[in-house]
């Protein structure tokens, strides 16, 4: 093997190794984990990660996969739910029907709560290229699209 391939491989293996121990720089507050045992007292196989920005909780409940996003202090800020497009309030559901969307083909559904407010996140897309985000009140407002370049 040369030298320079040799360096190349020690370096990047150095450089996971340093990322895996640093990956969880600050502890969870204890605050944060609090919070979550409050609102969600049956939350099972807690994952905490460090966003730098925030920490978020990954668990389970009742079935589904949950992530709540706390700031720095521990607070709760908001969490998300994937649900079926059945589950969808049937305002939603009609709002969709009665917006320029009706016909696009739905992804991704979630049910988005921060404070005293719920929305709906559908990710839609027509044909191949055409993606967006929609947002809806539970009362089928459409209030926001977004162009997306994930799905």
């Amino acid at each position: 093997m040369k030298k320079g391939t040799l360096i190349f491989f020690l370096s990047l293996t150095s450089l996971l190794i340093a990322n895996s121990a640093f990956s969880q720089i600050r502890k969870i507050p204890s605050n944060a984990t609090e919070n979550l045992k409050q609102k969600y007292p049956n939350a099972e196989s807690v994952e905490w990660k460090d966003a730098m920005s925030h920490f978020t909780a990954k668990f389970k409940l009742d079935g589904k996969d949950y992530e709540a996003h706390f700031d720095s202090d521990g607070n709760w800020k908001e969490s998300m739910v994937k649900v079926e497009q059945a589950e969808l309030p049937d305002a939603v559901k009609d709002g969709l029907a009665k917006s320029k969307y009706s016909d696009w083909e739905i992804g991704k559904v979630e049910k988005i709560e921060s404070g005293d407010k719920v929305r709906y996140r559908l990710q839609v897309k027509t044909g191949d290229i055409k993606k967006k985000i929609l947002y809806f009140t539970p009362e089928g407002k459409l209030t926001k699209d977004s162009t997306t370049l994930w799905f």
